[in-house]
């Protein structure tokens, strides 16, 4: 396996040192040297794909060194924008490194949601014309990354590295800091599902979430009617808006994570001022990237009672354990939203955590006929 440090190092030779990007499973022990290692100044977490493309040119334009910007290959769509209209040869022409996890790489077995994306994923950089390597486990960095970086540097150009699953190796790192927070994400999803009313229409954010929604709906025997967001991380919340105008005599539910949350947080405006009074916006905030690898958001840094109340949100409530989510909820009227609910929870999983058993069509068409929206 690739020692991330010895990878790290051939990149300073080329005058990269520094990071940003949004992290991936496939890039966990690469980000988890990068976070160990590098200060502040030297790596940033970004909210989205597009903003860390953004970040990474404005570090050239100030200080005339390219910067590298890490992504799961799903984020290659948030990017094209900057990437085609900003840093192209044929508009401003700025150097850069991707490196770019490859999940649903066509004969790996992966989650339906990588499948579409992994089997285009070489094309996406051949039509924006950016030269890449795929690189393994058994990749010898010195003789690969070299001739790629250099064609970066002479023709001023980004260009990409595709990492396979299993390519980077296990840092040496600290042992994570202790939360603040008691509460598990599964056991505030208990809490929620046992105030929900079976009406309730309920949209839940990829990664852990859905994952823990599913089994949590199999424990008591209950239909899985809920519309899990196995892809597309961001959009919760703009789905559950788009049902709940459909849909007003439903009470919709957005279960969102707070990385979730802050990718495409334009979202938010447009919920409050479009008055989606039927909707409850959850944020499950634990601070963290957990699904890819934990890595840290700055969601426990930021007011989100004023970002609700500044985005239109017509109340705010914060909970971090059982009875004050039961609490909140009971205090709840019908069509008083939206309404934003942070639940501050720590990290943490099962092991023996599984994985939707139905389709995402399966999924979507017994969401339609909960919600009564089936043709």
């Amino acid at each position: 396996m690739i020692n991330p440090k010895g990878f790290c190092d051939q990149l300073t030779k080329f005058g990269i040192e520094f990071y940003c990007g949004v992290p991936d499973s496939l890039l966990k022990n690469l980000c988890a040297y990068i976070d160990e290692n590098l200060s502040q100044e030297q790596h940033i977490i970004t909210a989205n794909e597009g903003n860390a493309i953004g970040l990474a040119m404005g570090r050239y334009l100030g200080s005339g060194a390219p910067a590298a910007v890490y992504m799961q290959n799903s984020g290659i769509g948030n990017a094209v924008n900057p990437l085609a209209s900003l840093v192209d040869p044929e508009v401003y022409s700025i150097p850069m490194l991707l490196i770019i996890g490859w999940r649903g790489e066509p004969g790996v077995s992966d989650e339906p949601q990588h499948v579409k994306q992994g089997r285009v994923t070489e094309q996406q950089l051949e039509i924006l014309g950016i030269p890449f390597v795929i690189i393994d486990s058994q990749s010898d960095i010195d003789s690969v990354l070299p001739g790629l970086l250099e064609q970066m540097t002479h023709e001023s150009r980004a260009v990409a590295i595709l990492v396979r699953k299993n390519t980077f190796s296990k840092p040496i790192t600290a042992e994570s800091k202790s939360s603040l927070y008691r509460l598990k994400r599964e056991d505030a999803l208990t809490s929620l599902l046992q105030v929900f009313d079976a009406n309730d229409v309920v949209i839940s954010t990829t990664g852990k979430t859905s994952r823990e929604v599913f089994e949590l709906r199999k424990k008591r025997n209950e239909s899985a009617c809920d519309f899990l967001t196995v892809g597309g991380m961001g959009h919760t919340s703009s789905i559950a808006m788009g049902v709940a105008l459909s849909a007003p005599e439903k009470r919709v539910i957005a279960i969102d994570g707070d990385g979730s949350m802050l990718m495409h947080l334009g979202a938010l405006p447009i919920i409050g001022q479009h008055s989606s009074s039927n909707l409850v916006h959850i944020v499950l905030n634990n601070q963290s990237h957990e699904s890819v690898g934990g890595q840290p958001t700055v969601a426990g840094e930021i007011d989100m009672e004023m970002l609700a109340k500044a985005s239109g949100y017509k109340a705010y409530y914060c909970a971090s354990d059982e009875h004050s989510i039961a609490s909140i909820w009971s205090s709840l009227t019908f069509n008083t939203g939206p309404v934003l609910i942070e639940i501050k929870i720590s990290q943490g999983s099962r092991d023996d955590l599984g994985r939707p058993t139905s389709s995402p069509i399966e999924n979507k068409e017994a969401f339609m006929q909960h919600v009564g929206s089936e043709k």
